[in-house]
Protein backbone atom coordinates (compact mmCIF):
# COMPACT_ATOMS: atom_id res chain seq x y z
CA UNK A 1 0.00 0.00 0.00
CA UNK A 2 2.92 2.32 0.96
CA UNK A 3 4.64 1.42 -1.85
CA UNK A 4 1.98 2.09 -4.52
CA UNK A 5 1.38 5.55 -3.17
CA UNK A 6 5.07 7.00 -3.28
CA UNK A 7 5.93 4.96 -6.16
CA UNK A 8 2.88 6.16 -8.99
CA UNK A 9 3.96 9.22 -8.74
CA UNK A 10 7.75 8.07 -9.53
CA UNK A 11 6.55 6.09 -12.24
CA UNK A 12 4.27 8.48 -14.14
CA UNK A 13 5.05 9.51 -17.86
CA UNK A 14 6.79 12.83 -17.91
CA UNK A 15 7.32 14.89 -20.95
CA UNK A 16 10.59 15.45 -22.18
CA UNK A 17 9.76 18.76 -24.16
CA UNK A 18 6.25 20.83 -24.45
CA UNK A 19 7.75 21.72 -28.19
CA UNK A 20 6.56 25.08 -27.30
CA UNK A 21 9.91 27.78 -26.95
CA UNK A 22 9.85 29.39 -23.47
CA UNK A 23 6.94 26.76 -22.27
CA UNK A 24 8.86 24.34 -19.56
CA UNK A 25 7.33 21.06 -18.73
CA UNK A 26 5.33 21.04 -15.47
CA UNK A 27 5.76 17.68 -14.15
CA UNK A 28 2.96 17.15 -11.58
CA UNK A 29 0.88 19.59 -14.14
CA UNK A 30 -2.37 17.96 -12.94
CA UNK A 31 -2.03 18.80 -8.96
CA UNK A 32 -0.93 22.19 -10.57
CA UNK A 33 -3.84 22.44 -12.60
CA UNK A 34 -6.79 21.71 -9.82
CA UNK A 35 -5.00 23.93 -7.31
CA UNK A 36 -5.23 26.52 -10.14
CA UNK A 37 -9.17 25.99 -10.92
CA UNK A 38 -10.13 25.59 -7.11
CA UNK A 39 -8.47 29.07 -6.73
CA UNK A 40 -10.24 30.11 -9.70
CA UNK A 41 -13.59 29.07 -8.54
CA UNK A 42 -13.11 30.53 -5.24
CA UNK A 43 -11.99 34.19 -6.85
CA UNK A 44 -14.91 34.01 -9.11
CA UNK A 45 -17.29 34.14 -6.20
CA UNK A 46 -16.56 38.17 -5.59
CA UNK A 47 -18.17 38.69 -8.91
CA UNK A 48 -21.84 39.18 -8.47
CA UNK A 49 -24.14 35.78 -9.37
CA UNK A 50 -25.69 37.66 -12.04
CA UNK A 51 -23.16 38.54 -14.35
CA UNK A 52 -22.26 36.84 -17.73
CA UNK A 53 -18.51 36.80 -17.09
CA UNK A 54 -18.98 35.06 -13.95
CA UNK A 55 -21.31 32.66 -15.52
CA UNK A 56 -18.66 31.39 -17.97
CA UNK A 57 -15.73 31.45 -15.88
CA UNK A 58 -17.45 29.14 -13.70
CA UNK A 59 -18.91 27.14 -16.30
CA UNK A 60 -15.75 26.04 -17.94
CA UNK A 61 -13.46 26.02 -14.79
CA UNK A 62 -16.17 23.76 -13.23
CA UNK A 63 -15.59 21.36 -16.59
CA UNK A 64 -12.02 21.71 -16.83
CA UNK A 65 -11.78 21.00 -12.55
CA UNK A 66 -13.90 17.82 -13.05
CA UNK A 67 -11.77 16.43 -16.36
CA UNK A 68 -8.23 16.76 -14.07
CA UNK A 69 -10.11 14.93 -10.65
CA UNK A 70 -11.47 12.58 -13.21
CA UNK A 71 -8.16 12.14 -15.26
CA UNK A 72 -4.65 10.77 -13.58
CA UNK A 73 -2.69 10.80 -16.76
CA UNK A 74 -1.80 14.34 -18.23
CA UNK A 75 -2.35 12.92 -21.74
CA UNK A 76 -6.26 11.94 -20.90
CA UNK A 77 -6.83 15.32 -19.58
CA UNK A 78 -5.34 17.18 -22.63
CA UNK A 79 -7.28 14.77 -25.13
CA UNK A 80 -10.58 15.07 -23.41
CA UNK A 81 -10.16 18.69 -23.06
CA UNK A 82 -8.66 19.72 -26.66
CA UNK A 83 -7.57 22.73 -25.68
CA UNK A 84 -4.11 22.35 -25.87
CA UNK A 85 -1.22 20.84 -23.36
CA UNK A 86 -1.61 21.02 -19.64
CA UNK A 87 1.33 23.40 -19.38
CA UNK A 88 -0.44 25.85 -21.64
CA UNK A 89 -3.80 25.02 -19.75
CA UNK A 90 -1.73 26.06 -16.35
CA UNK A 91 -0.74 29.53 -18.46
CA UNK A 92 -4.38 29.91 -18.96
CA UNK A 93 -5.33 29.10 -15.43
CA UNK A 94 -2.77 31.76 -14.36
CA UNK A 95 -4.13 34.34 -16.74
CA UNK A 96 -7.83 33.82 -15.64
CA UNK A 97 -7.16 34.73 -12.27
CA UNK A 98 -4.63 37.35 -12.89
CA UNK A 99 -8.37 39.00 -14.74
CA UNK A 100 -10.32 37.95 -12.11
CA UNK A 101 -8.32 40.55 -9.74
CA UNK A 102 -8.40 43.15 -12.96
CA UNK A 103 -12.21 42.48 -12.94
CA UNK A 104 -13.22 43.11 -9.39
CA UNK A 105 -10.92 45.97 -9.19
CA UNK A 106 -12.58 47.56 -12.79
CA UNK A 107 -15.88 46.68 -11.65
CA UNK A 108 -17.65 46.76 -15.13
CA UNK A 109 -20.65 46.03 -13.43
CA UNK A 110 -21.60 48.95 -11.35
CA UNK A 111 -22.03 51.05 -13.85
CA UNK A 112 -25.40 53.21 -12.57
CA UNK A 113 -28.96 52.57 -14.51
CA UNK A 114 -29.30 56.07 -15.26
CA UNK A 115 -25.86 56.36 -16.94
CA UNK A 116 -26.05 58.10 -20.49
CA UNK A 117 -23.47 57.38 -22.69
CA UNK A 118 -22.30 59.71 -25.08
CA UNK A 119 -22.54 58.86 -28.74
CA UNK A 120 -19.78 60.74 -31.03
CA UNK A 121 -20.83 60.73 -34.85
CA UNK A 122 -18.57 61.91 -37.18
CA UNK A 123 -19.38 63.14 -40.48
CA UNK A 124 -16.24 62.95 -41.80
CA UNK A 125 -15.68 61.54 -45.17
CA UNK A 126 -13.42 58.18 -45.06
CA UNK A 127 -10.51 57.86 -46.89
CA UNK A 128 -10.92 55.20 -49.96
CA UNK A 129 -7.90 53.06 -48.62
CA UNK A 130 -10.04 52.53 -45.08
CA UNK A 131 -12.87 49.69 -45.38
CA UNK A 132 -16.08 50.69 -44.39
CA UNK A 133 -16.77 47.01 -43.22
CA UNK A 134 -20.47 47.07 -45.09
CA UNK A 135 -20.93 43.72 -46.22
CA UNK A 136 -21.92 43.45 -49.85
CA UNK A 137 -25.03 42.79 -51.19
CA UNK A 138 -26.72 39.43 -51.25
CA UNK A 139 -26.09 37.52 -54.75
CA UNK A 140 -29.84 37.51 -56.81
CA UNK A 141 -29.42 33.29 -56.39
CA UNK A 142 -29.78 33.75 -52.53
CA UNK A 143 -32.93 35.02 -53.10
CA UNK A 144 -34.09 33.06 -55.88
CA UNK A 145 -33.07 29.83 -53.39
CA UNK A 146 -34.72 31.35 -50.67
CA UNK A 147 -38.42 32.30 -52.64
CA UNK A 148 -37.71 28.75 -53.85
CA UNK A 149 -37.23 26.97 -50.45
CA UNK A 150 -40.05 28.78 -48.98
CA UNK A 151 -42.61 29.06 -50.94
CA UNK A 152 -45.75 27.07 -50.98
CA UNK A 153 -45.63 24.79 -54.14
CA UNK A 154 -41.86 23.39 -52.94
CA UNK A 155 -41.38 21.66 -49.52
CA UNK A 156 -38.31 22.96 -47.62
CA UNK A 157 -35.59 20.97 -47.99
CA UNK A 158 -33.82 18.74 -44.93
CA UNK A 159 -30.51 19.46 -43.49
CA UNK A 160 -29.36 16.39 -44.83
CA UNK A 161 -30.70 17.39 -48.76
CA UNK A 162 -29.59 19.85 -50.93
CA UNK A 163 -32.23 21.64 -52.66
CA UNK A 164 -32.27 20.17 -56.15
CA UNK A 165 -31.23 22.98 -59.38
CA UNK A 166 -34.21 23.50 -61.63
Amino acid sequence: MFLRAVARPLMAKVKASTGIVGLDVVPNAREVLIGLYSKTLKEIQKVPEDEGYRKAVESFTKHRLGVCKEEEDWENIEKRLGCGQVEELIEEAQDELKLISYMIEWDPWGVPDDYECEVIENDAPVPKHVPLHRPPPLPTEFHKTLEALTGKDTPAASSSESPSKA
